[in-house]
């Protein structure tokens, strides 16, 4: 057999794809005829068909020393090059090819995908479009070149190219696939699951088709869907680090943590250079409350990728939510120095900023975001806050109401909406958008805690009432935990030293701050220890101070309520107390979990929790008169602890202003006034002050009012009873040094009814106020006479409106009367137990260790059912 003859076997068998019987013919020729350029390009062809690229540059190199000048062995070598990521090598090979043969169009085609690798699309797109000039039904080409525009963001151009490519090929999976993730990028995301599902019908072992449906389904929301095709995905390929990546986004937002965070731990376990996977890790701990390991994938995500926008802005909002402003702020201006019109990171800047107290910044930045995305109801519902803060309520509610119109089931907006119009006592309004906002989203503690903080404002919603709402935030939040609650372990020994944990968001310079500062100051080391659980995002000094009194600090910002109640357990706390009650901020799911034998509430309202895992409260006589049928155990959850004195104990820390002997002497008439929540101050209240102000020729009211439309509906008010508006003077929210001094102006201070001052009560007495206050039924309304009855002034608490009036009018008629006792009422708080300290903590103690006994002798003690 000649050599011509043996090689054309050889091709024969080549060209049938016996592979395995061609490649011995070509070698045996080339033993012979070491020189047979033709057999050397052939085997490089089969080496490259067979995927050994290596050698099949070799075999390619020995074939072009005997044939320089044939472009196919340079376009081989090109292949070989190309697939092995040698793309200078590859471009160079395809483009000595063509200076051989420019009319070939397949190599033009081949060029273009080199260039396109190399990351040089324009180049690519024009030897894509050479090659179609030359043959214009090149699916390949057109598919190709399609992808190149695809990644120049001309949609439009490339969905048409696939197209194209299709008419030449229908049974083209690649191209089916590429116009979906083309037409997914377009906001057609219907059709290119359509394209999706065609490719896998032509492939169905394709990966990147079932992992690019299941993107797309993704975006629907049609998220089992999703989930089914990144797991088929995965069936074909269980290694496949980018379907795993997307199966635990697509499990997160359905909801299942569990299996989101495990998903995302295999894609970086297979992939350990994978920052988008890190970075959905981090959103998947995030969501199950694990923001330190969060964090840490975050960091992880930005070392890999340092400009990672997205993955800085996640990082911020894990920080913030760890209370953690000041990195947080830096994280979220990293994101925007990276993506200068990134609305979310911009927003979530204003949020960070807002809670170090930064109000105007943040108002900024908000308006900066909607500038950028005028459909975006978070940065509606943040900037009204944000607003409401700043005591621009009227735009604060505008600004909710928009963000309502568009999301309208947008339970977060109907709650901002519902805090705005509470504190424009628009107390009925504010009312029926929580109940809104509980409608479309059930499950909202803070939502319902703010309904029922708001029912006790209102003379219409009594001990009944409240209760009932109680009882029903009992059956969503509190009743469910009751199968899963522990026996506590702690050492039932009656006079050992307790550990007494307190928790609230408002260890501050806040009423709640300044209360509890006397106790703390005062408490017996010896045989109370201090537990702190703070939910405090923006620290002062007076979180400094207490921090220094307390035995264990701990930062709850962020932390789950479950692993918070793990928290206090681990602690040993024996006693816990709440001091937030329903106020903003509370963790009162974290009390129905019973995470300490004896829990207690006090202090942010006289009243009740009513939360069945409470068994105290501590309260007064006053406040709770023994036998009282509304105060007995069918209204309140909790078991009352009354103190011989009163409940509270006032400091008013810091300077405080002289006492003004007679501010009716400069002023020319008496002087009533309010500095209480507005929140407070509904029609009836107005109307009883009205009729004060006709009964006292000349005299005028200094009251606390927002500005806008509130501040003109009260004007309108008073003036329809024929009170003109110079007698009014309306005043915004003030520092506390400002508002101090307001006082310095007030002759008599008139309390509000049914939710009485406390804070502003005891401010106004000690810097010369006498109060008037009108007790009712409930706690809440009768705080006014606990504290009035403490310092000896119980005379000042009227038995009806038509009382507070008559007390009202006497004293402005007394002036001598009333200057006495403005003289008299600093020197008669000091000396009352009201400003007692250490005897009100000693009342205090004895009450920890009273219901602590309770305990000890009958662990069931204190708690219901």
């Amino acid at each position: 057999m000649t050599i011509q003859q043996a090689f054309q076997i050889a091709v024969q068998h080549h060209q049938a794809g016996r592979l395995a019987e061609a490649e011995p013919l070509y070698r045996q020729i080339l033993a012979v005829q070491p020189s047979h350029a033709e057999a050397l390009r052939l085997l490089g062809v089969i080496a490259r068909q067979v995927g050994r690229h290596d050698l099949a540059v070799e075999w390619t190199r020995r074939a072009l020393v005997f044939n320089p000048n044939n472009p196919d062995s340079h376009c081989i070598l090109g292949e070989s090059f190309h697939a092995t990521g040698r793309l200078d090598e590859a471009i160079a090979a395809y483009r000595r090819s063509l200076e051989l043969e420019p009319s070939r169009p397949e190599i033009h085609t081949n060029l273009g995908a080199a260039l396109a690798a190399q990351g040089r699309p324009g180049e690519a797109i024009a030897s894509y479009r050479r090659a179609l000039q030359l043959k214009p039904d090149i699916p390949e080409a057109h598919n190709n070149l399609a992808n190149a525009l695809a990644g120049q963001g001309q949609l439009e151009e490339a969905i048409a190219g696939y197209r194209r490519a299709l008419s030449l090929r229908p049974n083209y999976p690649e191209a089916h696939n590429n116009l979906a993730n083309a037409l997914t990028g377009h906001g057609q995301l219907e059709e290119a699951v359509v394209q999706y599902r065609r490719a896998l019908e032509l492939k169905p072992n394709y990966l990147e088709a079932h992992n690019n449906l299941g993107v797309a389904l993704n975006f629907l929301g049609r998220l089992d869907e999703a989930i089914a095709a990144f797991r088929r995905a995965l069936e074909f390929n269980p290694g496949y680090a980018d379907a795993h990546n997307n199966l635990g986004i697509a499990l997160r937002e359905q909801g299942q943590l569990d299996e989101a965070v495990a998903a995302c731990r295999r894609a970086v376990a297979l992939k350990s250079n994978f920052p988008d996977a890190y970075n959905n890790l981090g959103a998947a701990l995030a969501g199950h409350g694990q923001l330190d390991e969060a964090i840490v994938a975050y960091r992880r995500a930005i070392q890999l990728k340092p400009g990672y926008s997205e993955a800085h802005n996640n990082l911020g909002v894990a920080l913030r939510e760890q209370g953690q402003l000041g990195e947080a702020t830096a994280s979220f201006r990293q994101a925007i120095q990276l993506k200068t019109d990134y609305p979310e990171a911009l927003n979530n800047l204003g949020t960070a900023l807002k809670g170090a107290g930064e109000l105007d910044e943040a108002i900024h930045l908000y308006r900066r975001a909607l500038e950028l995305k005028p459909a975006y109801p978070g940065a509606h519902i943040n900037l009204g806050g944000a607003l409401r803060e700043r005591g621009q309520l009227d735009e604060a509610v505008a600004v909710c109401r928009r963000a309502l119109e568009l999301q309208p089931d947008y339970a977060d907006a109907l709650n901002n909406l519902g805090i705005a119009l509470k504190d424009q006592a628009e107390l009925g309004e504010a009312i029926a958008v929580y109940r809104r906002a509980l409608q479309v989203k059930p499950e909202d503690a803070c939502a319902h805690s703010n309904l029922i903080y708001s029912l006790h404002f209102l003379p219409g919603y009594d001990a009944r009432a409240i209760s009932e709402e109680h009882q029903r935030w009992n059956l969503r939040f509190s009743d469910p935990l009751k199968p899963y609650l522990q026996p506590h372990a702690n050492d039932r020994s009656p006079e050992r030293r307790l550990r007494i944990g307190y928790v609230s968001p408002d260890f501050r310079d806040h009423p709640v701050g300044r209360f509890v500062l006397p106790l703390f100051e005062r408490h017996d080391r010896e045989h109370f220890e201090i537990f702190c659980y703070s939910g405090t995002i923006r620290s002062d000094w007076m979180t400094d101070r207490l921090r220094s009194l307390a035995t264990a600090w701990r930062n709850t910002i962020g932390v789950p309520d479950a692993r918070m109640a793990e928290l206090i357990r681990e602690d040993g706390v024996d006693v816990l107390v709440d001091l937030a009650m329903h106020t903003a901020g509370n963790r009162l799911p974290v009390f129905a979990r019973q995470p300490a034998p004896v829990q207690v509430t006090w202090l942010a309202y006289p009243g009740s929790a009513g939360l069945s895992a409470i068994g105290y409260r501590i309260t007064d006589a006053r406040m709770d008169p023994p036998g009282s049928p509304i105060r007995g155990t069918d209204w309140a959850a909790e078991q009352p602890v009354r103190l011989p004195d009163c409940w509270c104990c006032y400091d008013p820390i810091g300077e405080s202003p002289e006492i003004n002997p007679l501010p009716a002497l400069s002023a020319e008439g008496v002087t009533f006034g309010s500095l209480n929540n507005f929140a407070k101050v509904h029609d009836g209240v107005l109307a009883l002050w009205a009729r004060i102000l006709n009964a006292v020729k000349g005299s005028r009211l200094l009251i606390l009012c927002p500005d806008g439309r509130t501040r003109e509906r009260v004007l309108a008010f008073f003036g329809a009873r024929g009170i003109a508006a110079e007698r009014l003077e309306p005043v915004g929210f003030l520092p506390r040094s400002e508002y101090l001094w307001l006082y310095q102006r007030i002759d008599i201070g008139l309390d509000p009814f049914p939710c009485n001052g406390m804070t502003t009560t005891c401010d106004a007495l000690w810097t010369g106020a006498p109060v008037l206050t009108l007790p009712g039924d409930m706690p809440v309304s009768r705080a006014g006479l606990s504290i009035l009855s403490t310092i000896g002034l119980a005379e000042l608490a009227a038995s009806s409106e038509e009382d507070y009036v008559r007390i009202a009018a006497e004293l402005a008629a007394n002036l001598p009367r009333l200057a006495h006792l403005r003289a008299t009422l600093r020197p008669r708080m000091q000396a009352s137990p009201l400003m007692d300290a250490p005897r009100f903590a000693r009342n205090v103690e004895a009450a920890y260790r009273s219901i602590w006994q309770r305990w000890c002798a009958n662990p069931s003690s204190g708690l219901k059912d």
